[in-house]
């Protein structure tokens, strides 16, 4: 049964370690509960961009946070590069797994099969093969005579997302983001944050259960009001483009970094 708990107890949940997955910036972004995860002083996260992240997984690094990311890329978009991520990689502080986006995606795939990988193609010839040796290029054993190559089941033990509502048998609204699904799908646990609850039940009608994420794939959930500032959420709040431009320039250094964040994470107890 979905639980309903204040956000210090969702963040809780989530422990040094551990396996985290987290969507691409627009289809909605924790941010709220990144910052109170933060303040607990969450270390050696493996930390995973479905299938590319921004300022989240930003902050997680600089933040000393992260061990590992696997991602496609991480990028502030209009904003430019990703600065703490970029210093990382420079100074090997985390271990970076090189992936695509179709990889990623199959991995996840995988593990909703329970299955131990997914066959892709479009890999072949790549240099990404020299650094992950965990893509096996094989023969294909059906069809016609050919290569392929399969990536092992990624199966994260949180996914962590924000939407805007949930109803109180905690089902989650994630409309056309499927990829919201595909998340708690392959996760051991799955941890959202949501704008509302509301009485109505999202499953009620055949209208509105096609845009919903069922219960049985959540684990708990907390209201978190703009819980995905500065970054959008769907058709609730556009992107703050200005906030988003002073991370990134103020995260060039190490001091400016920390002084955005003690700031960041003082705005959101504000907002709480």
């Amino acid at each position: 049964m979905t639980e309903i708990v204040a956000l210090e107890a969702l963040v809780a949940r989530i422990t040094s370690g551990q396996s985290l997955a987290i969507p691409v910036d627009s289809s909605g972004v924790a941010m709220a509960a990144t910052a109170a995860l933060l303040e607990t002083g969450i270390r050696d996260v493996r930390l995973i961009c479905v299938p590319i992240s921004g300022m989240q997984a930003d902050l997680l690094i600089g933040a000393g946070a992260i061990a590992s990311l696997e991602t496609s890329a991480v990028s502030l978009g209009e904003a430019g590069g990703a600065p703490r991520f970029t210093a990382g990689v420079k100074s090997g502080t985390f271990a970076l797994r090189d992936s695509t986006c179709p990889a990623i995606f199959a991995g996840l795939l995988a593990a909703q099969k329970g299955v131990p990988f997914m066959p892709i193609a479009g890999i072949i010839g790549s240099d990404l093969l020299n650094v992950r040796p965990d893509w096996q290029v094989i023969d294909s054993p059906v069809g016609e005579a050919r290569k392929v190559v399969v990536v092992p089941a990624i199966s994260p033990d949180i996914a962590l997302f924000h939407a805007p509502e949930a109803d109180r048998a905690g089902n989650i609204r994630i409309g056309r983001h499927r990829e919201l699904g595909d998340l708690a799908y392959a996760a051991k646990r799955t941890l959202v944050t949501v704008e509302r609850i509301v009485d109505r039940n999202l499953l009620e009608t055949e209208d509105s259960a096609a845009g919903v994420l069922p219960s049985l794939y959540v684990d708990a959930i907390a209201i978190a009001a703009r819980g995905a500032w500065p970054l959008a959420l769907w058709d609730e709040y556009p992107a703050d483009e200005a906030e988003i431009a002073r991370y990134a320039a103020m995260a060039r250094s190490e001091e400016g970094f920390r002084a955005y964040l003690s700031g960041f994470l003082s705005h959101r107890k504000q907002v709480a």
